[in-house]
């Protein structure tokens, strides 16, 4: 009888099996098909609120009854930042497993204003263009719309667009063409004698109420060489909470955050934070100096540089409009640019946000 548990024997074995391999080469992508992805998550209070807190989103509309229905929700929903990771996490097996920078994400929308714990997510997503890549000939380039549907009433509850460098199962050669999207591999060429354009003059907004924004905007535009921008006070500490257990527990699969074997030959030479994990927490440094109401929209998300335990991720943002006309009368819609950087002052993701902010006076 085989001992299969022999170490010679075993190690001879594996040299021998075949890998029953998970993930999706860039080949098989087809456009305009629609991938179903099971399984789906049911969305619970315990996994937002561990998620909110890990990524320090502390609104307490998320966490208390009372001021839920000060809000006017029926009660504490589940975090938009959360159900983005949720719709995300159960594509990833099917989608970019493989592995391939994550080039960036456009067209996040949250078209129903709550979403509560006990709802269960379908997650779909549809191949929208398919590319060689000109810088890596070991990569194809694939941009799917991922969308996460309510199981019981069918209503559309997140959707994005997501592009991503995808292995080839078959590489072909390097063509001339230009580098794409941004990520750790692509790096700013600008020449050390190239001076930074940035205004001279950074105003932070007086407060953390719509009207504060509006003022701001309104001081700067009187000032020919200024702009709204600020950092946040708080940084968070990569650990193995968010590095590996968030993911894992939105059903992403990815093995750059939980398979340190796999990842040491990469280049990272390490596991790395999900991509979420850091956009979440640079948005929740920013939302702690605002009084915001509800998630609108995101768009131009992209993600710069590898996030390794240990790496803190600190936030800036800039404002970009503060606009009154939009939405009920209680709140002002101010788009923003956010940035999350790491102790080195690296940047590491950045996005744009739309968001309703309460007013002062609540009118």
């Amino acid at each position: 009888m085989t001992d299969w548990t022999d170490p010679e024997t075993f190690r001879a074995a594996l040299d021998r099996a075949g890998t029953r391999e998970k993930g999706t080469y860039f080949e098989s992508f087809v456009e305009g098909e629609t991938i179903e992805h099971e399984p789906g998550l049911r969305l619970t209070r315990h996994a937002a609120e561990r998620w909110t807190s890990q990524t320090l989103n502390h609104d307490p509309a998320y966490w208390r009854p009372d001021a839920a229905r000060d809000r006017g929700f029926d009660e504490p929903p589940i975090h938009p930042d959360y159900l983005l990771a949720a719709t995300m996490g159960p594509s990833v097996e099917a989608l970019s497993e493989k592995g391939g920078y994550f080039l960036g994400r456009d067209d996040v929308t949250f078209p129903r204003d709550a979403v509560y714990a006990g709802t269960e997510l379908r997650v779909e997503s549809t191949v929208l263009a398919t590319r060689p890549s000109g810088s890596r000939p070991n990569y194809g380039i694939v941009t799917w719309e991922t969308r996460g549907v309510d199981v019981a009433s069918g209503d559309l509850l997140c959707s994005y667009e997501r592009t991503n460098m995808v292995p080839r199962r078959d590489p072909v050669e390097a063509g001339a063409e230009a580098r794409e999207g941004t990520s750790s591999a692509d790096r700013d060429d600008r020449s050390e004698d190239d001076a930074p354009d940035v205004p001279e003059t950074l105003l932070a907004p007086d407060g953390e109420y719509f009207e504060a924004f509006a003022e701001a905007m309104d001081a700067a535009a009187d000032r020919p060489d200024a702009a709204v921008a600020y950092r946040h006070d708080r940084g968070r500490t990569m650990d193995a909470v968010t590095v590996t257990e968030l993911p894992l527990a939105t059903l992403n699969t990815a093995r750059q955050h939980h398979d340190a074997a796999s990842m040491r030959d990469s280049p990272s030479g390490e596991i790395v934070a999900y991509g979420d994990v850091t956009r979440s927490t640079a948005l929740g440094h920013a939302r702690s100096d605002e009084a915001t109401c509800r998630e609108v929209s995101a768009t131009a998300e992209r993600f710069h540089d590898f996030v390794t335990i240990g790496d803190t991720i600190y936030g800036f943002t800039r404002v970009l409009a503060a606009d009154g006309d939009p939405g009920p009368p209680h709140v002002g819609e101010v788009t923003f640019e956010h940035v999350a950087f790491d102790q080195d002052r690296r940047p590491v993701y950045s996005g744009r946000r739309t968001a309703q902010i309460e007013r002062r006076d609540g009118r």
